[in-house]
């Protein structure tokens, strides 16, 4: 709504009054700050004569319309009562048009659903008729080999069987494939006992020309054979026929108790016979399988790894069954001896793979994983803790002095150097135990820095002029030396129950230990004791 507009000498604003948070109290309080309240009266009396003749001039403006408007509804009734039956009229005929045209789609839509059925059943009818036809194909051609007096497999050419097999798993996978997808079909059950006497016709075919091309070196007859495999996906079957056949046979004959047990290094040469294996019996598979050198990738036959599913399983199947008593830690020597024998093996069988992905795969082989778990490796640690317990009983002895010819002056140092000398030896550490030798080293380390502290702050007084129960080892240039520090000892504030030779033998044998530990390359860590260097 739009007020009318006021002289500009008004002390407010005529837009004011439309606010809808309009005060009254602040709307005065405004007007004062400008004029008096006298002339704020004047000029609200002018605005209020301003909005009574606009709103008189709107009253005449439209006076005829408001005196009219009675008038002009005369008769409205009557014209709305005519209306109103042509539209119902109209309402009941679009309401009939719905209706037909409702059912005119329910129509439509009964004729595609039964159009989409009768399309299911041609699919069905049509893939019966190509599973018939599948199988009456492969019949026939089994029927015209038999007709020449020649099975499948013993025809007379062997490349022949080969390339007439690859066409029968071809037709047959495809035989495969249509009988999967008409499941529960009444024909397909009266079909199925003549789809299962050609699988197991295929299956010994293949079986039959498999071990014939492999016996004879046959290299196209191994490939079509492999090469129907993989047709009717059936490549583990290949590979378990050839660990069966090939594999079983030569790990029977070299993986044998009593020849292992015959000779010290019958273990190291029970694996090289084994190494042998894939070079001289499984060059043929190497080659078509794509794992030689000199295969021709356009002649390889892809999908298949015959050491890591066929030659790696039955080797382990052998051995954990003739020669468990391998993984007896029992004696920690000769456990060390087999374990390493038999990691090198494993080593060099993974080099014999063709492939850093057949390496891989053989790692996570099921037989490569419980091969080794059988070596009970946290026993063996257990049995070479026994080193720290030499350590303990120099330590029993207290300040012993060394064994003549020692880097030592005390026995207790010198033991602790052949203790880690030991733990990081060629024959006693293995490298997955790297983290328990590791561990047994730092305590070796804190049991000889214990030592030393307790022997530093709590030996008793009455030991204080107690000497070792052996002389401490000494040349001749030195003796003097020692003997002047000897004397001294009163005088330089060490602990009254140690002597002065005996402080400078620990920090000797300190020193020296750090030496060797560094030039040895063995773990170092820095001796403390109390949180402070036994000597600096």
């Amino acid at each position: 709504m739009n007020l009318p507009k006021g002289p500009d000498s008004l002390c407010f604003d005529k837009d004011v009054f439309m606010k809808d948070d309009f005060d009254v109290d602040q709307f005065v309080a405004e007007c004062r700050k400008q004029v008096q309240l006298e002339e704020m009266r004047e000029d609200l009396e002018l605005y209020y004569k301003l909005l009574k003749t606009a709103m008189v001039e709107l009253i005449n403006k439209d006076y005829a319309d408001f005196v009219n408007l009675s008038t002009n509804l005369v008769g409205m009734d009557k014209a709305l009562n005519q209306l109103s039956v042509p539209l119902g009229q109209l309402r009941e005929e679009v309401m009939s048009l719905q209706s037909c045209v409702n059912e005119v789609i329910q129509a439509i839509d009964n004729q595609l659903s039964k159009q989409e059925d009768l399309q299911k059943k041609k699919v069905c009818v049509l893939r019966l008729i190509q599973v018939v036809r599948s199988v009456e194909k492969i019949e026939k051609i089994l029927h015209s080999q038999n007709s020449k007096e020649s099975s499948s497999l013993e025809i007379s050419s062997p490349l022949l069987a080969g390339q007439i097999l690859e066409r029968i798993a071809t037709e047959f996978n495809q035989l495969q494939f249509h009988a999967v997808q008409s499941k529960g079909m009444p024909l397909l059950d009266k079909v199925r006992p003549r789809i299962a006497g050609i699988t197991s016709m295929l299956q010994q075919s293949l079986e039959g020309l498999l071990i014939e091309g492999l016996q004879t070196s046959n290299v196209d007859m191994v490939r079509h054979c492999l090469r129907t495999y993989a047709t009717i996906d059936k490549t583990r079957d290949a590979e378990a026929l050839v660990g069966q056949v090939l594999v079983k046979p030569y790990m029977d004959q070299v993986i044998v108790e009593e020849v292992v047990k015959s000779n010290s290094n019958g273990l190291q040469l029970m694996y090289s016979r084994l190494l042998e294996f894939v070079p001289h019996h499984c060059r043929l598979l190497r080659e078509v399988t794509g794992g030689a050198i000199s295969s021709d990738k356009a002649d390889i036959v892809p999908g298949y790894d015959f050491l890591v599913n066929s030659v790696w399983p039955e080797i382990i199947r052998a051995i954990e069954e003739r020669l468990a008593y391998l993984f007896n830690p029992g004696n920690p020597d000769i456990f060390y001896e087999r374990y390493s024998v038999s990691m090198e093996f494993v080593r060099k069988f993974e080099r014999q793979c063709s492939s850093q992905g057949s390496v891989k795969r053989l790692r996570v082989h099921p037989s490569y994983t419980s091969f080794h778990n059988k070596w009970n490796l946290p026993v063996y640690f257990q049995l070479r803790c026994e080193i720290a317990g030499s350590l303990e009983n120099a330590i029993s002895d207290g300040l012993e002095a060394a064994t003549a010819g020692s880097a030592y002056h005390l026995q207790v140092s010198e033991v602790l150097w052949s203790c880690l000398v030991r733990c990081w030896s060629d024959r006693v550490y293995l490298s997955p135990l790297t983290h328990r030798f590791w561990k047994l080293t730092l305590q070796l380390y804190s049991r000889y820095a214990k030592f030393l502290e307790e022997v530093l702050t709590k030996t008793p007084p009455t030991e204080v002029s107690k000497e070792p129960s052996r002389p401490l080892p000494s040349s001749a240039s030195s003796t003097s030396s020692r003997t002047s520090m000897d004397e001294g000892g009163s005088e330089s504030g060490s602990p009254a129950s140690l002597s002065t030779k005996q402080l400078v033998y620990i920090a000797a044998d300190i020193q020296k230990l750090q030496e060797q530990v560094q030039t040895h390359k063995l773990p170092s860590p820095q001796f403390y004791v109390s949180d402070s260097p036994v000597f600096s």
